[in-house]
């Protein structure tokens, strides 16, 4: 395999008109976002009236729908341009319709979905149109494994039944949130990778209840983290997404581009963090000069370049694999970005946090959220735990080239 990570023609051309959106028309708006936010309350999911502006101009140059199967650029070139969108975390990736939970569901639609189910509801998740939501974790079990999912979902003569409890369904809570994709058990008694399975749930269908927003450190965002619960849902058996027992395979195949996805945009909010520490370094002055003539300051700003140029090879190096030999080679790969990504990410953060002082803690700066945020992500699409468990089984399986 070619070790070049640098991006194709087409993706630096991208990759230049995503830095001139977001400093044109992105940043520009994040006043106006936050505003609308604050003034409508932590509990308020309705969308900012910028987002639509931003989704239409992102649409007109061009960035839009580039992390899809079919676009014409593969995951190497989007790292560098999801990259970019990391820098404003809230508005930058839905503006190019590049967001979680919606690009994930997209591809299951897209690997998995009947004719039918993708008009109904690939079309407008594509389109921008509407927004969806992911049911897999669950709060009564450790969801780390998800053969541990209790979620039931029954058959019933010419339907699925469904009753559970589920959590972390992010998404839920946006009014434009119209479907789920459920993973649930449909069969206890089988193998233990084929007692799952996943079906499609419209928000509306009677049964389905939100019972709250889950805060992430005391932050609710704008389309939520919701505990929902399923009391005996029923859906026609057309629902089912995929074959009946195939749910853990296509939670797999789902998580996979996921969770490097998450990988490339957290890059872009490293970036972003250290870029503030610099500033901050540069133009605060203590003790008789700007704090970047202290030697503990320069030294948390090399370590912090170190840091995020070694993540990014690697999640450059996943996605580089998952174009040249598929998902499952680069498997190892992107749990080891999993791992380093967002160990980097919030280290940088918290040094930037440090530099800011008090400023860094409030909400004056997007410091806190970003390290809420980030913090997070070595908990949600599998934990660094499960992670390294995968990595050093891949590494004991491996037949070394340096025989002792």
């Amino acid at each position: 395999m070619s070790r070049d990570l640098r991006p194709s023609a087409r993706g630096a051309e991208l990759r230049d008109r995503m830095i001139d959106f977001m400093h044109e028309h992105v940043f520009p708006a994040e006043h106006s976002y936050e505003q609308y936010r604050r003034e409508a309350g932590p509990l308020d999911h309705t969308v900012p009236p910028v987002v639509e502006e931003l989704k239409r101009e992102a649409r007109r140059r061009g960035l839009w729908n580039l992390f899809h199967p079919e676009s014409e650029i593969g995951q190497l070139d989007y790292a560098h341009i999801a990259e970019i969108s990391g820098w404003s975390l809230h508005l930058a990736p839905e503006a190019i319709n590049g967001q979680a939970p919606d690009t994930g569901n997209m591809e299951l639609l897209h690997l998995f979905g009947t004719p039918e189910q993708r008009t109904q509801w690939l079309e407008p998740l594509l389109d921008g149109t509407i927004r969806s939501g992911f049911a897999m974790t669950e709060p009564a079990v450790a969801s780390s494994d998800a053969t541990n999912i209790q979620t039931r979902i029954e058959r019933d003569g010419d339907d699925y039944v469904i009753t559970g409890r589920k959590w972390w369904t992010s998404g839920a809570a946006d009014p434009r949130c119209t479907v789920l994709i459920v993973m649930g058990r449909t069969d206890p008694d089988a193998e233990t990778h084929r007692q799952q399975s996943m079906v499609l749930v419209p928000m509306d269908t009677p049964g389905v209840t939100v019972v709250r927003d889950v805060p992430i450190f005391g932050r609710h965002d704008q389309h939520g983290h919701c505990e929902i619960s399923f009391d005996g849902v029923r859906v026609p058996r057309t629902s089912l997404l995929g074959e009946e027992g195939g749910g853990f395979a296509a939670a797999q195949a789902r998580l996979g581009p996921g969770r490097i996805h998450h990988c490339m945009r957290a890059l872009g909010a490293g970036e972003r963090a250290l870029s503030m520490l610099v500033e901050r370094a540069k133009s605060r002055v203590a003790f008789g000069g700007p704090l970047a003539d202290q030697g503990v300051v320069q030294q948390q700003i090399a370590e912090s370049r170190i840091e995020l140029d070694q993540a990014r090879l690697i999640c450059h190096l996943a996605a580089k694999t998952i174009d040249e030999e598929g998902n499952k080679a680069a498997a190892r790969l992107v749990s080891t970005a999993k791992v380093a990504v967002p160990r980097a990410v919030t280290a940088i953060i918290d040094r930037a946090i440090q530099v800011h002082g008090g400023a860094g803690v409030s909400d004056d700066t997007p410091l806190a959220g970003m390290w809420a945020w980030h913090r997070a992500m070595r908990l949600f699409d599998g934990p660094d735990e499960v992670h390294l468990r995968s990595i050093a089984r891949a590494e004991l399986r491996r037949e070394p080239e340096l025989r002792p």
